[in-house]
């Protein structure tokens, strides 16, 4: 059943309004990214969905989350909650750009947006990098934040570069093609800043959500991951930019059995798991599976062909399966947790024992929970079919999905807004200027 949380001392972090501004932001861009992929198609629509759904709904989720659980997964205090402040309007004003540029063909918005993007995650790489630096030794999670936060850097060094080159074709210059630093720029950014983040938090999150250790097994796995994956997502970017096969390749292999590896981990914990069942752990079911069942094609894909750009994302047509399934279910299902306990800890914690107060689990609507997971996960089901087997299910199948994932993700938001309206103390300068 579910459990009052345990007293927890969020002194080191910064006030639960700064998290959860950057959370109720990535949602309109979840929406948004969705909205964008049903009703676009070409190459502007594909890229602006992207940005939406990568930069805008997971980035800015994950800026909100590290910033806040950084200081108390470690002990340490945050470098500077001003920053952390700061950080969220540079951010998200940039990214709208990105996706405004590329969907209105204005071009010439892109440096300016990117300028934007640029300060907005310094700023927390800075602020992060500040925090981390206190914290010693690192642990497993810890490492792969450390690492996460050095991605994020090059990822909008090099998604600046592109954005100077569309308006003043400056790549050739410094020996570069616009086609090798986009596919490193994709790599870092999914690989390197996601995806660490990811395999780090989920060391912590699968095992804390599910009440379970890991296994001798899983330790010597995690052990040998947090040393050879970071290699190699360096290897394949670098191998990607500088048009290096075998040092992509290598790249490439390390990633995808790093990946199936950390599935088979969060599975393992939640089929020990001791509590009930919740839409949390739903969610991370699937996300173990989405990226289990991607790790593999993109195991061959990358094996075969390390370079080419129908293997960004591990093979051909697998993006919406590593981005919307494997990593999105990871957000969604953590964010399932993360907004109605930060609520809980505000609104409930100096309560207990002195009056019935609520479950975390009872602050959101179990049916509205239902309505999503259905709506998102058929929705993406539909997408991935589509693009691994467009024989099978025609285009308007693939269009249909991406307005189901849409209906999923407005019920998700719907949720998680009503949990902040209906028990949650905040106002819009609170959540605002924290």
């Amino acid at each position: 059943m579910s459990v009052i949380p345990a007293a927890v001392d969020e002194s080191s972090g910064p006030p639960t309004a700064i998290p959860l501004a950057h959370f109720l932001v990535a949602l309109a861009y979840l929406v948004a990214g969705v909205a964008t992929a049903a009703v676009t198609t070409g190459w502007a629509g594909q890229v602006a969905h992207v940005h939406l759904f990568v930069a805008g709904w997971i980035c800015l989720t994950i800026l909100g989350a590290m910033t806040q659980f950084v200081p108390v997964w470690s002990g340490v205090s945050l470098h500077s909650r001003r920053l952390a402040i700061l950080q969220l309007p540079l951010a998200g004003l940039g990214f709208a750009g990105l996706a405004a540029g590329f969907l209105t063909g204005a071009l010439g918005l892109l440096p300016i947006a990117g300028v934007l993007a640029v300060g907005g995650v310094w700023l927390f790489a800075y602020n992060l990098a500040r925090t981390l630096a206190g914290a010693r030794p690192f642990d497993a999670t810890e490492s792969h934040f450390a690492v996460a936060v050095g991605w994020f850097v090059v990822v909008t060094t090099l998604g600046m570069m592109m954005a100077v080159d569309f308006a003043a074709s400056a790549l050739p210059v410094a020996g570069l093609t616009h086609a090798t630093v986009r596919s490193a720029h994709a790599t870092a950014a999914i690989f390197g800043a996601v995806l660490t983040t990811v395999l780090g938090a989920l060391y912590q999150l699968a095992t804390m959500f599910t009440q379970t250790e890991l296994g001798p097994v899983e330790r010597r796995f995690q052990r040998v991951e947090t040393l050879a994956y970071p290699v190699g997502v360096a290897a394949l970017v670098v191998g990607r930019l500088f048009g290096v096969a075998p040092i992509a390749r290598a790249g490439g292999v390390v990633v995808a059995l790093s990946v199936l590896g950390i599935a088979v981990v969060v599975a393992n914990r939640l089929r020990q798991t001791r509590v009930e069942w919740t839409p949390m752990l739903t969610r991370y079911g699937l996300a173990a599976a989405g990226l289990g069942v991607w790790a593999v094609p993109a195991l061959v894909g990358w094996s075969r062909n390390a370079l080419g750009p129908a293997v960004t994302f591990g093979g051909p047509a697998t993006g919406s399966l590593l981005l919307a399934g494997g990593l999105a279910f990871v957000v969604l299902g953590t964010l399932y947790h993360i907004v109605p306990f930060l609520v809980w800890v505000d609104r409930y914690s100096d309560q207990v024992g002195l009056e019935p107060v609520p479950m975390v689990d009872d602050l959101y609507l179990d049916r509205l929970a239902v309505v999503d997971g259905v709506a998102y996960t058929a929705g993406i089901a539909l997408v991935v079919l589509g693009s691994v087997a467009p024989t099978l299910l025609p285009s308007p199948a693939i269009t249909a999905g991406w307005g189901l994932a849409a209906l999923g993700a407005l019920a998700f938001a719907a949720n998680l807004l009503l949990v902040v309206v209906e028990h949650g103390d905040y106002s819009v300068g609170t959540l605002v200027s924290a």
